[in-house]
């Protein structure tokens, strides 16, 4: 595996990083339907001109894998980040950085259970040795502080959540399709628009203003077209539950965004749960033995 592979998952969570503190920033200024709504559309105006000659060109092989595309589409795109900007109005960062972290381990499991993917010692203690850590980042080095966290609807939308992106990048790999990447994207943007109008149209429609504008382009270029080309790229490469291991990272982004950004200042908490969630990382990405020997059992590769 070529170390340059492992820039297109680091990537995409750098992005989901900020796109977190976005989520926060979003309440009260646009409603949770519109800007989930919006931000796909602008991705599509910023595509279309250069990827529409390609899915003519596509076409037969869309026309055959169009219901993939949408189940794709709704997973990954409309849901998975709808539901977390739904979640931000009734629930903390705290929470939503706790629950997104389930994404990895989710995926582990539903690898093995729909890929017939034999899990690795790596994956499993690396994934265990990153919670741990984003744990400890969000406790504060508290972990005691966990367990006084209020539970709210969004928490339960960020569950929710979670499940769908896990799956997502489960289907992604398993639907190994004969489209280009970028008409891949396009497509799914496509239907996660479709999926998302009638929420939009039922409103509350949040008009576009210049306290919303910067908003809805970092969610619509960076956050949508960007990210999920890198994630896309991540899972072809390296697949679904090695990418999903890099996710644990953000909450260690998130902490030096604030530094940089928010002039926050970084705490020995930080330090050490950031070193316990890039242990985790690199004990993924490196431990490949399987958990069970795939010699007497079904699993395959």
């Amino acid at each position: 595996m070529p170390p340059l592979a492992l820039l297109a998952p680091l990537g995409a969570v750098l992005i989901w990083s900020g796109n977190m503190t976005i989520n926060q920033l979003t309440v009260g200024t646009i409603a949770p339907s519109s800007i989930a709504f919006l931000r796909w559309v602008l991705a599509l105006l910023v595509l279309t001109p250069c990827v529409l000659p390609r899915v003519w060109r596509e076409r037969n092989e869309i026309r055959r894998q169009w219901w993939r595309l949408a189940v794709l589409g709704l997973l990954g795109m409309a849901l998975w980040q709808g539901l977390a900007y739904m979640a931000a109005a009734t629930t903390s960062a705290t929470n939503m950085g706790i629950l997104a972290a389930m994404v990895p381990l989710l995926t582990i499991l539903l690898s093995a259970l729909v890929l017939r993917e034999a899990p690795t010692w790596g994956g499993i203690s690396g994934g265990i040795v990153a919670l741990i850590g984003v744990m400890w980042l969000l406790s504060r080095g508290n972990p005691g502080a966990l367990t006084r966290l209020d539970v709210a609807t969004g928490d339960g939308l960020m569950v929710i959540a979670a499940i769908c992106y896990a799956l997502y990048g489960v289907m992604l790999k398993r639907w190994a399709m004969s489209i280009s990447a970028w008409v891949m994207l396009y497509m799914q943007a496509v239907f996660a628009t479709l999926f998302l109008l009638p929420g939009y149209l039922s409103g509350p429609m949040t008009p576009i203003s210049s306290d919303n504008i910067g908003l809805i382009a970092y969610a619509g270029i960076p956050a949508s077209i960007i990210t999920t080309y890198l994630w896309m790229t991540a899972i072809r490469h390296i697949g679904a539950s090695r990418s999903s291991i890099f996710i644990n990272l953000m909450p260690v982004f998130s902490a030096l965004i604030a530094m940089l950004w928010l002039d926050e200042r970084l705490a020995t908490y930080h330090f050490s749960g950031g070193l316990l969630v890039l242990c985790g990382v690199l004990l993924a990405q490196l431990v490949n033995r399987p958990l069970v020997d795939t010699g007497s059992c079904r699993y395959t590769r």
